[in-house]
């Protein structure tokens, strides 16, 4: 049993909006995450850390969800700003049961259990307050608001953060969330969203007593990256 992150399959079963278009390590992407996740087992557990398929509405992306139900092992699912689909935790549980999609979970004010680890985390947001504005502000706030309520779900267990959105990249800081990172003694940190030429900009490593790590699947080549 292991425990794996990878963020953004921007999956397109169900929208015309295939990634190959972008050529290089997206070409037939969508075969490369099958031969990713062959290696794993049925009692591992990934998390998709948000941006998991093009679909505007739920009804729309049920082919993707097949796609990632049929992918060995347990899914655990946070939103990115891509998905669309996502309108409550509530209406997207009782999707996934309606079509049996036994082996998705959601990551949403709540958290999940690794043997003795805590797997918490929320989408998160950029804001940067000379360029946003008052709504990016509320935003940002209910992401802290989650994050937090993820975090003390958790209890006195050793805590992973996953989000969407990298909390650190380039020369920003969203001191915000690394804060509430740090007062849940949060130690490691995974996140997805950034592509391309933006990965020389991501900030991997130790960073003021958290160690981050991008798992955006163009970075990790498609394959979960294994944690523990």
């Amino acid at each position: 049993m292991s425990l794996y992150a990878i963020g953004d399959l921007h999956l397109s079963l169900s929208a015309d909006k295939p990634m190959d278009v972008f050529g290089g390590r997206w070409e037939q992407y969508m075969e490369k995450i099958k031969i990713g996740f062959s290696h794993l087992k049925s009692d591992d557990v990934t998390v998709l850390c948000g941006d998991i398929t093009w679909g505007m509405h739920l009804e729309d992306c049920l082919a993707d969800f097949q796609y990632i139900d049929h992918l060995p092992g347990k899914k655990i699912i946070l939103k990115g700003n891509h998905d669309y689909w996502w309108t409550t935790a509530t209406k997207a549980g009782r999707f996934f049961e309606a079509y049996g999609l036994t082996s998705i979970a959601l990551l949403h004010n709540n958290c999940h259990f690794y043997e003795g680890v805590a797997i918490c985390g929320t989408r998160g947001w950029f804001y940067e307050e000379e360029t946003h504005g008052e709504h990016d502000k509320k935003i940002l706030n209910r992401e802290i608001m989650r994050l937090e309520a993820s975090l003390k779900a958790a209890g006195d267990r050793e805590k992973l953060c996953f989000l969407h959105y990298p909390p650190r990249y380039r020369d920003y800081v969203c001191r915000e969330i690394i804060d509430v990172m740090a007062a849940y003694g949060v130690k490691r940190c995974f996140y997805g969203h950034i592509h391309g030429s933006g990965f020389k900009h991501a900030v991997e490593g130790l960073v003021e007593g958290i160690v981050y790590k991008m798992v955006s699947a163009d970075a990790v080549q498609f394959s979960p990256y294994k944690i523990l």
